[in-house]
């Protein structure tokens, strides 16, 4: 019998070229036009219900497996699969013979072989639909540096893009460093945080700069809210579930003998937990106001809704480390001891259905230590492991499909 393996390491040539391809040719955003119509011609010839996006450059791509079910007359069940498609605005300097085109982009995040990989893994299945008894959604995505494109994909139906709803889904992330080659990691529960973007107003009454006491002078009380902030990080939540709020921008002012109207914070607030999340938004607005409050002035608090916190369902999990364990063996895997910091819009997805987000190193060099790390403008991936995410992502559809329809 083919195995998923088998075929994958079969069309790795076709995968890496398709790889570079989209790495020559980055773009940004939800707007991806020239990779929409590189995966629409990848995916051409195979028994696919495919749609576009209305909102976003999207592509969504059914695929009907034709095993047999144990329980005929039931509805067959339907696993998602995702690859995000985007590059960021980083001008590349990698000097590799396929780097980007587009001056100030590059896909400095390794989502060019997320989109390969992706695309591998619907020729395997098209090719094992005998053997699928359910039906496959490939949801390759723009947007997922920002704005988002999760979410415009799920108003526009994805998870009921097979006729009935998603059971779970999967997807992947390479790492540039962090890891050695080829070695998978994750945990169960969050993997990645939630982050949102807060912006603070102070407002107050500007003058002369020898004079301030006939003014209400927001910048010392734009710097005592950051100092406030960071005893009410420290004081208001537990460690074991943490809090990071970075304030990364102070701006205020003209020239240094005018007090002005007004200051702004610009801070980044990741958090592990929906109910920390929810919290921190609150103490954010109190501290900010009451801070000012004292000094006579007012503040104005806006967060901004970002991307929740990624969350592996314990049971999909287990499953999808189990089947990594099995298809490459017990040393190509590494328990993720901690979530990190960085965030992820698959979240959107996993909130609505369980599902696994895995991690993979594919790191150029021999000691991973010492890669330059994923969004560097020298950052390189190994090509090496496209089929094996490839592999991955239609094993798991196979053997996730066969456990649901046994259920």
């Amino acid at each position: 019998m083919t195995s998923a393996l088998g075929l994958a390491q079969a069309m790795a040539p076709e995968l890496v070229e398709l790889r570079r391809e989209l790495h020559r040719h980055p773009e940004l955003g939800n707007d991806l036009p020239r990779t929409q119509r590189t995966v629409l011609d990848a995916l051409e010839g195979l028994d696919l219900e495919i749609t576009t996006g209305r909102e976003v450059s999207s592509v969504v791509a059914v695929l009907r497996g034709r095993g047999a079910s144990r329980t005929p007359g039931e509805e067959r069940p339907v696993v998602l699969l995702r690859g995000d498609m985007d590059g960021l605005p980083v001008t590349e300097v990698t000097g590799l013979d396929y780097a980007s085109q587009e001056p100030g982009l590059m896909h400095a995040c390794g989502h060019d072989l997320h989109t390969a990989a992706l695309v591998g893994a619907a020729r395997i299945l098209h090719e094992l639909r005998d053997e699928l008894v359910g039906d496959v959604v490939l949801m390759f995505q723009p947007g997922e540096e920002g704005p988002g494109g999760a979410e415009p994909m799920l108003r526009e139906g994805l998870l009921e893009a097979a006729g009935r709803r998603v059971d779970t889904a999967y997807a992947t992330h390479v790492y540039a460093a962090e890891r050695p080659r080829g070695v998978w990691f994750g945990r169960p529960g969050p993997q990645m945080a939630a982050a949102d973007e807060v912006l603070i107003t102070v407002k107050g009454m500007g003058g002369h700069g020898s004079q301030p006491h006939y003014a209400l002078d927001p910048v010392p009380v734009a710097c005592e809210i950051v100092l406030a902030l960071q005893t009410m990080v420290t004081r208001r939540f537990d460690v074991f579930d943490p809090v990071v709020l970075t304030v990364g921008r102070i701006a205020s002012g003209t020239v240094n003998n005018v007090i002005p109207d007004t200051a702004e914070l610009s801070a980044t607030l990741r958090t592990f937990s929906g109910e920390h999340r929810e919290k921190a938004h609150t103490e954010i607005r109190r501290v900010a106001e009451h801070v000012a409050a004292a000094h006579g002035l007012a503040a104005s608090v806006d967060i901004g809704g970002g991307y929740p916190v990624t969350v592996n369902d314990p049971d999909e999990f287990a499953f999808a480390r189990d089947t990594v364990v099995d298809l490459f063996g017990g040393d190509r895997w590494s328990d993720m001891p901690e979530p990190e910091a960085g965030a992820e819009d698959m979240a959107f997805v996993l909130d609505e259905v369980p599902g696994a987000y895995l991690n993979i190193g594919a790191c150029v060099v021999d000691d991973h230590t010492t890669a330059e790390d994923n969004h560097s403008p020298r950052a390189l991936y190994d090509d090496s492991v496209v089929p094996d995410i490839a592999a991955l992502l239609a094993e798991l559809a196979l053997r996730r499909t066969v456990a649901l329809a046994a259920d």
